[in-house]
């Protein structure tokens, strides 16, 4: 069985694209920056500790193969995570407003004796926005539970001014590497994928 260890709406859906039934695990890792590592250690260590906590949760299936992710946005080698409120959504955005920034996303994929991870990173580029901009995005809510307090995929695109790189990977799962991840560990499927209704909680992550 295949399995999605995210609660992510948007990995879900995203998932789904590549026509591969799977099964969403509910689940929380721990997201906690060492001072030693570099941003893209970081994000490639959580994203295959929620693999790995996903195959935990479903030991008992001996042909499990768990999918984790983690996308974070990073500016000189600071990582912007989801903001925790609105003040801190608007800070980061005025922080990322007219510059560029880098988004890494990780998929990890483990199996009981195997594992494998794909490292996407792509440039994005905001436009200059007004105080009166960031304050309207904000009061939206969409980037709460955003990394960088943003969303590409919503209003946040008219935001963007340049993207160099992978868009649904900056949306937190890039299609085009993880198809080939899941075709090396032998997961395919010819229906169109959608999550199976289940109740593996565990806690929440992204």
């Amino acid at each position: 069985m295949f399995y999605l260890a995210s609660r992510s709406p948007r990995r879900t859906q995203l998932l789904s694209r590549l026509g591969v039934p799977f099964q969403a695990l509910d689940l929380e890792v721990a997201e906690v920056r060492d001072p030693a590592e570099s941003a893209a250690a970081y994000v490639q260590r959580v994203a295959a500790d929620k693999a790995q906590a996903g195959l935990a949760r479903v030991a008992a299936d001996a042909e499990a193969v768990v999918l984790g992710a983690d996308t974070e946005v990073v500016l000189d080698d600071r990582v912007f995570g989801k903001p925790v409120d609105a003040a801190a959504a608007a800070a980061m955005l005025r922080t990322l407003a007219g510059r560029s920034h880098t988004v890494i996303t990780v998929v990890a994929l483990a199996a009981h004796g195997r594992q494998a991870q794909v490292t996407v990173a792509s440039e994005v580029t905001f436009a200059p926005m007004t105080a009166a901009e960031i304050g309207a995005y904000v009061a939206t809510g969409e980037p709460m539970g955003k990394a960088g307090a943003y969303a590409i995929q919503g209003d946040g695109e008219r935001y963007i001014r340049h993207l160099s790189g992978s868009y649904s990977g900056v949306m937190g799962l890039p299609l085009q590497q993880t198809a080939e991840l899941l075709r090396a560990f032998g997961v395919t499927g010819a229906a169109r994928g959608r999550p199976v209704a289940a109740n593996l909680s565990m806690d929440k992550g992204e």
